[in-house]
């Protein structure tokens, strides 16, 4: 998974908007028929019927493909049905206002979001849970966090925490040399992991052992591009933090292009099965997993609770972090990538 920078809100003309709801109809997905299609006001069961918002950050991460396919499952489970949306883009605030607009006036019961501007979405969110809309983040935190009805998520400041002191220790007393390579500006989750590592590795922010940083939106190529650009300047180098593993997999591959990954470690967060299949074969070090399906399937629980008891989930639930890495370390629980191909997503 607060940013202290500035978040700017955008202000949006009537015409974008409408361009913005045009994309967001065009990646409608719709639960089966089977849960949700009547037009009833009941399910099969004869239980109320429950639809279900799902605002993600992009649909293309395969975090949020895998919290999307956790959530259509989920809602088939119980007979509800679910509307998934998404933003275009990491950081997409107003993409993801148009989203919960649109399931506002679809008249869901609750909505679940990932959001990618914690402050940017606070008024779409007032209004949902003014028409009595329950409103759960998922993965990020609103800013403030109680502007939701509740959060399931990982604690991204105990993820950032993990990586830092594994990636620390393991450079055994040499001096380090890092490079940080975070998500996107303004982010909860980026700015928690970015806190996280720091405390965990042992330095500040403005440490000369920061050597070189650069916002690369969770996205691969922008890594891999941001990487090469840091390398250009200095490839005196020995410790990488990265925000997710697109990111460390985008870094590895300007790493090996000048040979410097025997000489780097790097360290990560997600525990994709791709990326544990990238510790496994020493790609990068160790990453810190997490779980969007427990993530998923506790958010539609809530909101079908709520429609159909009227119970009302509150507070901050940590959905898990577990180390994965085939290399321990004294100190750090871990777990190797055998267990971690076993409970990994995606």
């Amino acid at each position: 998974m607060a940013h202290h920078h500035t978040v700017r809100r955008h202000s949006r003309t009537r015409r974008s908007r409408q361009g913005t709801m045009l994309f967001l109809v065009g990646t409608l997905l719709l639960g089966s028929a089977a849960c949700g299609g009547s037009k009833d006001s009941t399910g099969g069961d004869g239980a109320r019927k429950v639809t279900i918002g799902l605002v993600t950050k992009t649909e293309t991460n395969p975090f949020f493909v895998t919290m999307r396919r956790a959530a259509e499952n989920a809602a088939k489970k119980t007979h509800a049905e679910l509307i998934a949306l998404s933003g275009k883009f990491d950081g997409d605030n107003e993409g993801q206002v148009a989203a919960v607009e649109s399931l506002i006036t679809r008249h869901v019961q609750g909505i679940l979001i990932t959001p990618s501007n914690t402050t940017g979405i606070l008024g779409v969110i007032a209004e949902a849970r003014r028409q009595g809309i329950l409103v759960i983040a998922l993965d990020t935190a609103t800013d403030p966090a109680d502007a939701a009805n509740a959060t399931y998520a990982t604690d991204n400041f105990k993820a950032g925490r993990l990586q830092g002191a594994y990636v620390r220790t393991v450079l055994a007393g040499r001096a380090p040399k890092l490079f940080m390579l975070d998500g996107t500006e303004g982010s909860t989750v980026s700015q928690e992991r970015h806190d996280g590592f720091l405390g965990g590795f042992g330095i500040k922010n403005d440490s000369p052992a920061i050597r070189g940083r650069a916002n690369t939106n969770g996205d691969r190529n922008q890594a891999q591009a941001a990487m090469e650009n840091l390398l250009q300047r200095t490839s005196d180098v020995n410790s990488v933090y990265t925000i997710n593993e697109p990111v460390a997999n985008g870094a590895y591959t300007a790493l090996a292009a000048r040979g410097l990954t025997r000489k780097v470690t790097v360290g990560s967060i997600d525990g994709g099965c791709d990326g544990v299949h990238d510790v496994r074969s020493g790609k990068y070090a160790a990453t810190v997993m997490q779980f969007p399906v427990r993530m998923a399937d506790l958010g539609v629980a809530a909101v079908t609770d709520f429609a159909r008891h009227g119970r009302k989930p509150s507070g901050f639930t940590d959905t898990g972090t577990v180390l994965i890495t085939d290399k321990p370390v004294r100190g750090l629980a871990s777990r190797s990538t055998d267990w971690g191909l076993k409970h990994c997503w995606g």
